[in-house]
């Protein structure tokens, strides 16, 4: 993909916009769709270059899957699916997407042969040691580069009990959670300390269950899993995505109305939280009809918020932060420093050449408020949620703001800078090579 850079020239934005499709609920539907016996129809899916990565993992597995245009962005999944997956020998190349890759890793338990799971960018050195710790006990044969990717994967994976600690990525619980219900026999996932993103955890288990799937949860300190069940092929509708909704209630609490449309506010999506953070620091948020919300700008003030159930929504609240009122503390955010970038590391030092009182510690970020910013020449660090970020603080900076990377949004969000057009952004695009 082309290198893009983006400049903005400052103002504030106004208007409606259509929220896309929640990635996190994306993956998890073609991967149940693909597990089912049956023809499923999953729609309202936008192909992010992650969503692509699990099409493309799941053909690999031997799963047909056509993706039919829409009169809009938004496309339709038919997938035929199949509860006995058949290797194709193909890799699976999961791209940049840490979703696919840890959703996927359990696969390889359910093949008769080696599967090699691939990667780039920082997905390549993202941990993966709670999964070896389960090869190891159950004598799965696995092998790997200096603990980087690629990872060949060969033997089964047996039924019984798994120990994970609690503050891992909720990925490793979604990976066992989908194949664990198709083993011989019961298992059962122990959390031996308190569960962090309890919220992603309850999309999986609710995502499952319309699927036909049932997953007993007790109290999130234990998960039990009956085997032999079956997934059911069925329709379903993705709804839209917090997490991106994020930039724009945030473009509203510091700039003028704009009207978020498609949303889900009875969701089970963790970053639903971005509505109370915004509201508890003075944003005007009211709900209307048909799942939209208005936000409206308000007096912002600071306070303390917890990172650990919402990491991906931690850079553009701090964008918010920086324009409100007092010093914001974000705590218990040692999770943000392996996503795609280093997230304390890359929203410290983009928000800082903006102007902003920011500091970066060990697992915190302590933010004291401005009522503007300056400008300044910014990298995306190959990371969509910074780009996208930054993008939203240009909307109170004083001078111009460029963005180089600006590409990176396609891994969740690719239509991210037309949606910014359509709310009055003043922006030029360029490619910039390879």
């Amino acid at each position: 993909m082309p290198k893009k850079t983006v400049t903005i020239n400052p103002k504030k934005l106004s208007g409606e916009i259509s929220i896309p499709p929640s990635k996190s609920m994306s993956h998890r539907a073609i991967i149940a769709a693909s597990l089912s016996d049956g023809m499923s129809k999953i729609t309202n899916v936008v192909l992010s270059d992650d969503i692509i990565a699990t099409i493309n993992a799941m053909k690999n597995f031997g799963v047909e899957i056509e993706v039919q245009d829409n009169a809009d962005l938004r496309k339709t999944a038919i997938i035929k699916g199949n509860k006995n997956l058949v290797y194709t020998g193909n890799d699976i190349d999961c791209n940049e997407s840490g979703s696919t890759l840890r959703f996927l890793i359990p696969f390889a338990g359910l093949m008769d042969e080696e599967v090699k799971f691939t990667g780039k960018g920082k997905l390549v050195e993202r941990p993966l040691d709670v999964y070896y710790e389960i090869f190891d006990k159950q004598n799965i044969s696995y092998r790997n580069e200096e603990n980087k990717l690629p990872l060949v994967v060969n033997g089964k994976l047996k039924a019984g009990e798994f120990q994970l600690r609690g503050d891992i990525s909720s990925q490793f619980i979604t990976g066992l959670m989908f194949v664990l219900p198709l083993l011989d026999s019961d298992s059962k996932i122990i959390i031996t300390t308190d569960l962090e993103s309890k919220g992603y955890v309850d999309m999986t288990i609710d995502t499952l269950k319309v699927f036909g799937i049932l997953i007993e949860n007790k109290e999130y300190k234990e998960f039990y899993i009956k085997g032999n069940q079956a997934y059911k092929a069925r329709e379903y509708k993705v709804e839209g995505d917090f997490s991106q909704a994020a930039f724009w209630i945030v473009a509203g609490a510091i700039g003028d109305k704009i009207i978020c449309k498609d949303v889900n506010l009875e969701s089970l999506q963790a970053d639903k939280k971005i509505i109370d953070i915004a509201k508890a620091m003075g944003a005007d948020i009211k709900k209307l009809e048909d799942g939209h919300i208005e936000v409206n700008s308000g007096h912002l003030k600071s306070m303390e918020i917890d990172a650990s159930q919402i990491p991906d929504i931690i850079p553009v609240i701090c964008v918010m932060a920086s324009m409100s009122e007092g010093e914001t503390r974000i705590i218990n955010a040692s999770r943000l420093r392996i996503k795609e970038s280093d997230r304390i590391k890359s929203t410290v030092s983009e928000l800082s050449k903006l102007g902003a009182d920011i500091t970066e510690h060990e697992d915190s970020i302590i933010i004291n408020g401005k009522t503007q910013l300056t400008g300044g020449k910014l990298s995306s660090w190959n990371d969509h949620r910074i780009a996208m970020a930054m993008a939203i603080a240009s909307i109170r900076c004083q001078l111009e703001v460029e963005i180089s990377g600006a590409e990176a949004v396609s891994k969740s969000y690719p239509h991210f800078w037309e949606d910014f057009k359509t709310l009055g952004a003043d922006i030029n695009e360029y490619d910039t090579g390879n």
